[in-house]
């Protein structure tokens, strides 16, 4: 080894603490994670919170609450995304740093974890519906951002009814099925038909709507998906453009008017998410859909979610540590915008 490197090394880094550097940024980001006592919050210790956020009884006054909604009536396969908030809640060492976007997501903004939106019965999901655009409602009277966790796909309908009020909403789509089916079983509110209802609703516009890593044996039921205008990327196209061409094509198609973001984990291979009701073979890698959401740096994102997390079928919690890192990824993009 070269000694002369080794004096200057230890001249410049032997009695340096992990929050003491030359990098200004790296620095500035290791002061903002600093507890008052001038440690790092223990990950594996008190009340679990999204991504280490202060729990918070109240939304005023915030920028970005991250909700859970712990409902799941509207599945067509395995139940159990209902405890999808509980399990991405206990997952640790989730940022506060990001390193692509070099900085410290929390430190920007006013966030707190507010707790799971407040359902007046366990079983209807007609009622279910109703409670969540009710709340959501709240969050944009006070002009609050949401971070939403699920529950199942049909929550982010009541979602983008209370967002999308005033003027329809973009929408960036990760999934393996595009949920444009029709009523189904004598229902038309289920896991499989969000989006439809939201673009007859006219909160969302299918102009602006881009859907990725679709695939799967229900293919057949997305005829509505094609016919209002959305873009349909299937695996197949996704595989074939790269990921890179995917990003240019959404940012393309969504512009610079407001954006919602929604992430079905089962858009995600079964391998790197298996915890989830409806698996689907053959999807995305982890890194692409981590690679593709960074890709989306600077859009005017008004809200985001996570949905479909089943933490029966996720014995090693791959899903939830995923789950959890696209959250942080989303977080990300509502604070760190350039």
């Amino acid at each position: 080894m070269d000694e002369e490197k080794l004096k200057r090394l230890r001249q410049r880094y032997v009695d340096r603490d992990a929050f003491d550097g030359d990098d200004p940024v790296l620095t500035q980001a290791a002061r903002e994670v600093k507890s008052a006592d001038g440690k790092r919050s223990l990950p594996y210790s008190g009340v679990p919170t999204f991504m280490d956020l202060p729990l918070a009884a109240s939304t005023a006054d915030l920028d970005i609450a991250v909700v859970g909604v712990p409902m799941d009536l509207g599945v067509s396969n395995r139940s159990g995304a209902r405890f999808g908030p509980r399990a991405v809640r206990t997952i640790e060492r989730i940022g506060p740093y990001h390193p692509t976007m070099r900085g410290v997501p929390k430190s920007r903004v006013r966030a707190a974890d507010v707790g799971d939106v407040p359902f007046r019965s366990r079983y209807s999901l007609e009622q279910s519906l109703e409670d969540i655009e009710q709340y959501y409602l709240q969050l944009k009277a006070q002009g609050v951002r949401p971070l939403s966790v699920g529950g199942d796909h049909s929550i982010t309908y009541p979602i983008l009814k209370a967002l999308g009020r005033d003027a329809p909403l973009g929408l960036v789509h990760i999934d393996a099925h595009c949920d444009t089916m029709g009523a189904y079983d004598g229902s038309k509110f289920h896991h499989g038909g969000p989006f439809r209802l939201a673009v007859l609703d006219g909160v969302l516009d299918p102009e602006r709507t881009i859907q990725i890593g679709i695939r799967g044996s229900s293919n057949m039921y997305w005829e509505f998906s094609h016919a209002s205008g959305m873009t349909v990327i299937y695996m197949e196209d996704f595989m074939r453009m790269g990921v890179e061409a995917v990003i240019q094509k959404a940012r393309a198609v969504v512009g610079d008017q407001p954006v919602y973001v929604t992430v079905d984990v089962d858009g995600f291979d079964p391998a790197f998410a298996p915890g989830t009701g409806t698996p689907e073979p053959g999807g995305l890698e982890a890194r692409e859909g981590l690679a593709l959401l960074r890709g989306l740096q600077g859009l005017n994102i008004v809200g985001a979610d996570v949905v479909e997390v089943a933490p029966q079928y996720d014995p090693t919690t791959n899903t939830s540590q995923l789950a959890a890192q696209i959250l942080f990824e989303e977080f990300a993009l509502m604070t760190l915008k350039s």
